[in-house]
């Protein structure tokens, strides 16, 4: 049966059946979803929009107050209920009250830096002696390693924590083991029925948890930690523990929870919402100095810590010192914080660079491999050359251009690649890559469900490419055709305004698995159109009333969408998008980021 002929098919909103970026647009309530919104409106006074955007989330009626006000001491978990919690608390107290030297092993990305920086400030807190150790991503790779656990081992250390890293490095655990030092894990990532040798493995997502935590990113477990160390030192009469303001370190887990896009509900959202009103109090000299370099004018939000401060931090990472994002984030002097922040913003700018020239190869790449047609289900672009540190980034930009899974592998001289991969929702990379693995046809590799990452040998490609058609095809391309947007509402030009901003985002933060509210502006006649920046295109839309509001459609300016609007000026559209504040010289404007359009 034709899907448009489908009874049960709903019906497009506003009758764009096909925009300008070839999206069906729908509306996100049902209608039992819409009796909910109007219960919400009804029961709590809220907004009509407000009501339909908590609806659209699966906010209860009866629930909806307490949503608009999360509050971490009703949303947090016991620690204990997390295996092994008590183990690595008792052990880190341990070393606390005993003075031993304490080395914090983490990652080189947002969430590595923020959830060792969290912890050596905690540890800072007691005078506890150590050290933190970020493997370089080119040489060492990513996790702890023999070698590494020699060094801190060599360097005094008694305990060793792992964060963000550390439950399937066996080997680098067992030579810690073989030296008499004990390991505590705080981890989140997918971990196997072999447990690595350890004091504690704290993970909500080894498969004997039952926390129901698993949604926490590193940097959220490691304040768990916190939480339950410090009820260990109390207990035992240590008056230290009294004087610690964990709350005050939320800025950290807010920043972390939002760059690593795991789902904005629940305790994550209760600890981006007070972490966020952590941050702009500019208590931590680090983020204060990143946010000067990044140009952030105006309270904190989640767009700047994903979109700004983010890249700036996972810079030196890629590119750079690895170790600086964390070195950055634990600093108390300002002096020192705003030359670490001057030197990872110069590295972002090396990045960007870097990546336009890599992504321009990829592109071809993958055009060259669609041949004109629809192309294979997994994109794999790959070249000698490119730098192992920007593959992710690609990778990311070639899935969103493609609308499939794609992978950017950088390869050396010798043939040895080192890939990044990002999913489209619906479809589980990071188990498709771990099968390849246990197939022979990559020498490492693993991941989640949106995003993977593989060591291969050159010889293995051809196979590799093989295995990811066979294996994703059907499904990818299920996936792919359905192609909608989803609406949350529509308003007027004239209605855009920040009192409804600040309504709207009581309902927030939103990100991962709380995505951003989606409205129209329906027949709004487009007054201004240009390119600013690089690619991005500069809008202006004027309403039946002659109500207008500024708009951007960030890097659209060569997409079907963005050279329809440049050539535009003077035609009606619908335009889709969502509502933000933008910062100039004091002044507080309605702005509107565009994603979709269509001809009116």
């Amino acid at each position: 049966m034709d899907a448009k002929a489908d009874p049960k098919r709903q019906p497009a909103f506003l009758d764009v059946e096909s925009s300008l970026m070839g999206q069906r647009w729908v509306q996100r309530l049902d209608p039992a979803g819409l009796n909910r919104a109007l219960a919400i409106s009804q029961f709590h006074g809220i907004s009509d929009l407000v009501a339909r955007v908590l609806a659209g989330r699966g906010v209860d009626p009866a629930d909806a107050k307490a949503f608009l006000a999360p509050a971490i001491r009703d949303l947090m978990p016991d620690p204990s209920s997390l295996q092994d919690m008590e183990a690595a608390a008792n052990r880190l107290a341990d070393a606390i009250s005993y003075g031993e030297r304490v080395a914090v092993f983490g990652d080189y990305d947002v969430d590595g830096a923020a959830s060792s920086s969290l912890l050596r400030r905690f540890l800072d807190h007691f005078a506890v002696d150590g050290e933190t150790y970020i493997p370089d991503r080119i040489f060492e790779g990513y996790g702890p390693n023999p070698s590494a656990m020699d060094e801190l081992i060599d360097r005094g250390a008694g305990l060793i924590v792992t964060v963000d890293c550390g439950s399937t490095s066996h080997e680098a655990l067992e030579r810690a083991r073989e030296r008499g030092v004990d390991v505590v894990v705080v981890d989140h990532h997918q971990v196997g029925a072999d447990r690595p040798p350890c004091v504690a493995l704290v993970n909500p997502n080894r498969d004997d948890d039952l926390s129901g935590q698993g949604h926490l990113c590193a940097t959220g477990l490691v304040f768990l930690l916190l939480v339950a160390t410090a009820r260990v030192l109390r207990q035992r009469g240590d008056n230290r523990a009294a004087t610690i303001d964990l709350l005050s370190l939320l800025d950290l887990v807010a920043l972390a929870t939002v760059c690593d896009v795991v789902p904005l509900k629940g305790l994550n959202r209760a600890f981006v919402v007070k972490g966020l009103l952590a941050a702009r109090h500019m208590s931590n000299p680090g983020l204060a100095a990143l946010m000067r370099v990044a140009g952030v004018d105006g309270p904190v939000t989640p767009y700047h810590l994903g979109y700004l401060i983010g890249p700036r931090i996972n810079a030196g990472g890629r590119i750079g010192d690895a170790a600086l994002g964390s070195r950055l984030l634990t600093l108390s002097d300002a002096t020192e914080a705003q030359d670490i922040a001057d030197t990872l913003h110069r590295l972002n700018q090396e990045r960007q660079a870097m990546e336009r020239a890599i992504l321009e190869q990829a592109e071809a790449e993958a055009l060259a491999e669609m041949g004109g047609g629809d192309g294979p289900a997994v994109i794999v672009t790959e070249a000698e050359g490119w730098h192992p540190g920007i593959v992710g980034i690609v990778a990311a930009r070639l899935k969103e251009k493609f609308r499939r899974p794609a992978f950017a592998i950088a390869f050396d001289p010798s043939g040895k690649g080192t890939g990044s991969g990002r999913s489209i929702a619906g479809f589980d990379l990071g188990g498709m890559v771990r099968e390849a693995v246990a197939r022979g046809l990559a020498t490492k590799g693993g991941g989640h469900a949106m995003a993977a990452g593989l060591s291969i040998d050159r010889d293995q490609l051809g196979a590799l490419r093989s295995f990811f058609e066979e294996t994703a095809a059907s499904s990818v391309n299920a996936l792919r055709d359905v192609h909608s947007v989803k609406i949350d509402g529509a308003l007027a030009a004239s209605g855009a305004t920040l009192d409804l901003i600040d309504q709207l985002e009581q309902a927030g933060p939103f990100g991962a698995g709380h995505p951003q509210p989606v409205l129209t502006l329906p027949d709004h006649r487009l007054t201004d159109a240009r390119v600013v920046g690089t690619d991005h295109v500069k809008l202006r839309f004027a309403d039946a009333t002659s109500g207008q509001i500024d708009a951007i459609a960030f890097r659209a300016s060569e997409n079907q969408m963005g050279k329809a609007l440049l050539e535009g000026r003077g035609r009606r559209f619908h335009v889709a998008g969502m509502l933000s504040v933008n910062y100039w010289q004091g002044r507080r404007r309605v702005q509107l980021r565009v994603i979709d359009a269509a001809n009116a």
